[in-house]
């Protein structure tokens, strides 16, 4: 009973795999290689922005960041993105996925440079700049989000579909490689030339200034290569026929955009284009009651499974430094010098990446067409509640010392699962299900559902899992829950996604059109409205 597809989406849908595939994966690709560097390489020179500002050399440590401005460096990226996804998500649907892409990625180019020339000789003046160009950095970044899931979904075929999506989400796997190999490159080199000794040998020889304060700039402004690199590329790519024919409603340029990138001769359907985007059935708002009908579970699904996954994600740093405390990866700051210690956590960070990060990514990609995004999406949640429960239930257990492998296989396992999970396929589906007109803003409200879960893990569980004693927890901090008690939320909140995934449709095989309906006539509506309410694969 559903209306007829356009012959232009219709050729894309069934589209055999080709080389404009690949090129599309690495344009939009590219851009979330340069999200994922510029998020979290900055965890990689807290450690040294808090020797070379905050040190007092008549302390027998080392200085660190006070917990006030170590939460405003790190986070204010992660502000700026949950904006950035709103506001540029709204602007994709209202003027154009590509004309907002290019825009996105200038920005990023800019404040990626910006942030490495962070000006000021005070503490005060370089961190409240790198916080002011950070945000804007996180601005743009967060426009990347809905962009390129949008623009994938809506140039690839139905079969492939999940994998093309998932590989663009990928990419940030080897961006987070690239910011780990990058910092090593760069900490080696000032460490060669320089050979200073460590802050308990010579506090004051372990600092050589101004040559250290290069070492994070350099590291920062390389996010701007990867983002100038593909920039031309963006703005030779068409717009998507998708937007051109369903919401700017112009057959003629969708058809002749897609020949050029099919190789084969187009019908513009004119005709066939005003009667699907005049239909009264497809111009209710994002706020009215029949969007909420169709597709408001849809919405409360997307938004609330990025936000647990994200909470558990970004509270990685719970037990990271004590990990790689525990297994000699990072020896106590007091024993090695500023630059060394930036090589000891850029080559700790690398090596997660390499064996837990990028598979899991991959696997996704391998296997999201073949077992569906709800059935990786439910593994995912499942395995990393068990793994945070197995973490947290018999925790003194892993504290001890012959124990300690076995925690960071536990702890790879965990983040293996949400990469081959839920940290993917939340990506992957906002981007299918939502109508052409409202997709980019949906997948932008989604999107910042998980930045705001970010904010939480990244903070909330940074001071929760601070130690009850107050003798034991880190410089500045109050007291918290401890971190056995932060676990067991942790999977109490895993176990939560597990839920709130029943919400989530499948959207394997399908068309983008069948997924939201657009190509469905008034009269089938009435008729499909009562299968419409399932929304868990059988």
């Amino acid at each position: 009973m559903s209306g007829q597809q356009l012959g232009v989406l219709n050729a894309l849908d069934v589209a055999k795999t080709q080389w404009y595939h690949f090129t599309a994966i690495v344009i939009a690709g590219m851009g979330f290689f340069t999200d994922a560097y510029d998020l979290f390489c900055i965890s990689l020179v807290t450690k040294l922005l808090g020797r070379i500002y905050y040190t007092d050399i008549k302390e027998p440590k080392p200085g660190v960041l006070p917990p006030n401005v170590q939460a405003a460096v790190t986070g204010v990226a992660l502000c700026g993105t949950l904006a950035g996804q709103l506001f540029f998500g709204w602007l994709g649907d209202k003027m154009g996925r590509k004309r907002v892409y290019g825009l996105t990625l200038m920005l990023m180019v800019v404040c990626s440079i910006a942030s490495g020339l962070s000006f000021g000789s005070s503490a005060k003046g370089v961190i409240a700049t790198l916080c002011f160009f950070r945000f804007w950095l996180g601005f743009g970044i967060g426009g990347d989000y809905p962009l390129s899931a949008t623009i994938m979904s809506e140039y690839a075929n139905k079969k492939t579909r999940g994998a093309f999506i998932a590989a663009v989400f990928a990419m940030q796997g080897f961006g987070i490689l690239a910011g780990g190999i990058v910092a090593l490159i760069v900490s080696s080199a000032f460490d060669h030339h320089y050979k200073v000794p460590t802050y308990k040998e010579n506090a004051q020889a372990s600092l050589v200034l101004p040559a250290f304060d290069y070492v994070w700039r350099i590291i920062l402004m390389f996010g701007a290569v990867p983002a100038a690199l593909t920039y031309y590329w963006r703005m030779k790519m068409p717009e998507t026929a998708r937007y051109t024919a369903l919401v700017a409603k112009n057959a003629k340029q969708a058809a002749s955009d897609m020949s050029k990138v099919l190789q084969v001769e187009l019908e513009a359907e004119e005709e066939k284009v005003k009667e699907i985007t005049e239909s009264q059935s497809q111009k209710f708002g994002l706020f009215s009651k029949e969007f909420a009908k169709r597709h408001g579970l849809h919405l409360l699904g997307t938004t609330t499974t990025w936000f647990l996954l994200d909470i558990a994600f970004y509270s990685q740093n719970l037990f990271q430094k004590d990990i790689f405390t525990a297994i000699g990866w990072i020896p106590p700051s007091q024993n090695m010098n500023a630059i060394h210690e930036v090589y000891r956590i850029a080559r700790a960070q690398t090596l997660i990446a390499l064996c837990s990060t990028v598979p899991g990514y991959w696997f996704t990609v391998a296997f999201i067409d073949h077992m569906g995004r709800f059935a990786i999406q439910l593994m995912g949640f499942i395995f990393m509640t068990i793994f945070m429960f197995a973490l947290a239930i018999p925790y003194d257990h892993w504290t001890k010392k012959e124990n300690r492998i076995g925690f960071v296989v536990m702890y790879s396992l965990t983040f293996f699962f949400s990469n081959f999970g839920p940290n993917a396929t939340t990506f992957v589906v906002p981007a299918e299900i939502f109508p052409a007109r409202l997709r980019s803003t949906c997948h932008g409200i989604s999107a910042a559902a998980g930045k705001a879960g970010a904010i939480v893990g990244a903070f909330g569980f940074l001071y929760a899992s601070q130690s009850k004693d107050p003798k034991k927890t880190d410089k500045g901090y109050p007291t918290g829950i401890g971190v056995k008690n932060s676990l067991i939320m942790l999977g109490v909140v895993n176990f939560l996604g597990i839920i709130f995934t029943l919400l989530v449709p499948e959207s394997k095989g399908k068309s983008l059109e069948e997924l939201s309906k657009e190509n469905e006539d008034e009269g089938a509506e009435a008729i499909e409205m009562q299968g419409s309410a399932r929304t868990v694969p059988v």
